[in-house]
């Protein structure tokens, strides 16, 4: 099943660090980039490796756990990173690496090439690591349909505070000032055939009722999971993303008459309302059973 949530973890809070497993997130992000100031982050670096080191050595990630994400640096510190991280989770640990501040696809071709590398040396299966780049400017939007092709690349992840203030917008509440951008990121990943791209994170912890309308809105917009800050964002994210029963059943309901209208030799049918159902409706359908797992 294709994850909900990702939990942001700070990868110099080992205490957070060794909890965040049991939050009930589909994923977790350990962040080497905004959440270490830069004095910490070798410091850092070395102990989320040692982290999946112990993990790669018991076996990898448990069954029914959550994926492991290592949120990366920029430029020549996110190669150093990518390589201590790649080499200790030794394929088992590591589900890939979130590309902070990407800028173009050439940056993304230039990581894949390193790991590469890593994954011939350290004997890893090859292409093991997955990239997420996160698109935070300008030039990333712009970029974004090639950013979406380059290698490695499975998901995109929109940074909307760095954006913002790239841009020099002030979002309002329903963040329309954004909207052209959601939707870019969106047209990028369905061209380039990668899964949806995630939600961007919200600052709201409290207001868990604000929280839902805009993880609905985003959804609206092809979004698909959603990025968080806090663990009580994750039940709301589970449950916007989470197909209802009674959506799950018309799905396959669709699925199963457009089946046998195929076996009839036709390509059309009809669902239980009398609407007609082509390939456009099968694949939303198709979706929605995905996504139930």
């Amino acid at each position: 099943m294709t994850a909900r949530s990702y939990l942001y973890v700070p990868g110099n809070a080992p205490d957070k660090l060794a909890k965040a497993a049991g939050r009930g997130a589909d994923a977790l992000i350990v962040d080497l980039e905004d959440a270490v100031p830069h004095s910490g982050k070798i410091a850092a670096r070395a102990a989320v490796a040692d982290w999946l080191s112990n993990l790669a050595s018991s076996g990898g990630r448990p069954p029914g756990g959550p994926e492991i994400w290592v949120r990366i640096n920029p430029g020549e510190a996110g190669h150093a990173d990518a390589d201590a991280i790649a080499r200790a989770a030794e394929g088992r640990a590591l589900a890939g690496l979130c590309v902070a501040k990407t800028e173009s696809a050439k940056e993304i071709e230039n990581l894949a090439k390193l790991l590469d590398a890593i994954e011939t040396r350290s004997r890893l299966a090859p292409g093991a690591v997955a990239l997420t780049p996160l698109l935070e400017s300008a030039a990333a939007l712009f970029a974004a349909p090639a950013i979406a092709r380059a290698p490695r690349v499975v998901r995109l992840q929109l940074g909307e505070a760095d954006l913002a203030a790239d841009l020099g917008v002030r979002p309002g509440p329903e963040a329309r000032e954004l909207l052209w951008a959601r939707s870019q990121v969106v047209a990028a990943s369905a061209a380039a055939a990668i899964t949806p791209p995630v939600s961007p994170v919200s600052v709201e912890i409290r207001d868990l009722d604000a929280f839902r309308e805009s993880t609905h809105a985003l959804a609206r917009l092809g979004f698909l999971g959603r990025a968080c800050v806090h663990p009580a964002q994750i039940p709301v994210v589970h449950e916007v993303f989470t197909p209802s029963s009674e959506l799950l059943a018309a799905a396959r309901e669709v699925l199963a008459r457009y089946q046998d209208a195929l076996t009839a030799g036709s390509a059309v049918c009809l669902d239980a309302h009398g609407r007609l159902v082509d390939e456009a409706v099968v694949r939303s359908a198709r979706r929605v059973v995905e996504l139930a797992g």
